[in-house]
This record gives C-alpha cells, structure tokens and sequence, in this order.
C-alpha cells in the first residue's frame, strides 16, 4: 500500500467512514449515505474519489440506478488499518 493513498484517505471524515461502511460487504450509494448519514451528494462524489484512486469498484456499472460497491483489495487493506488504528485509538483512551 502506498501511504500517500492512506493519507488521502485519512485526510476526509468522510472518506474514512464510506471505507469503514464497505468493509463489510458491498453497497449502494444510498445504503452508504443512511448508514453514515453523510448526503448522498457527498457520498456520490466520494465514491467518485475513491474509485480513481483504486481503493473502490463499482461491481454493475452497466446500471443507472441501483449501483453497488465494493472494496478493492487495497481498499480493504485500508480498511483492516483503519479499524486496527481505532481500535488502538479507543485502548489508549
């Protein structure tokens, strides 16, 4: 994993939970923006993001409405550090 990936993503709040969301299986921008209560608009444009830095994958993009993602494997690697790195967050707390 290039850091300069991770630290893309850890610069956004964002960014982070949208990772976070998909880690446990694919979604749609929708499912993604309830679950994080993030806009949808903001979700949308994240996942824009995220899939030009190869950290997500839209898995039916032939589709208007109803897209899914999912993690790439860098993305899911991002999210097993992101989760390692709250978990050791919340302990020295």
């Amino acid at each position: 994993m290039k850091w300069d990936t991770y630290g893309f993503v850890i610069s956004s709040r964002n960014r982070v939970k949208v990772i976070k969301c998909l880690f446990k299986h694919p979604k749609t921008p929708k499912q993604i923006s309830i679950q994080t209560g993030t806009a949808l608009a903001h979700v949308s444009r994240i996942l824009a993001e995220l899939t030009r830095e190869s950290i997500t994958l839209c898995i039916n993009p032939n589709r208007v409405k109803g897209r899914v993602y999912q993690l790439t494997e860098l993305g899911e690697n991002l999210a097993k550090l992101l989760e390692k790195n709250s978990a050791e967050e919340e302990h020295s707390s």
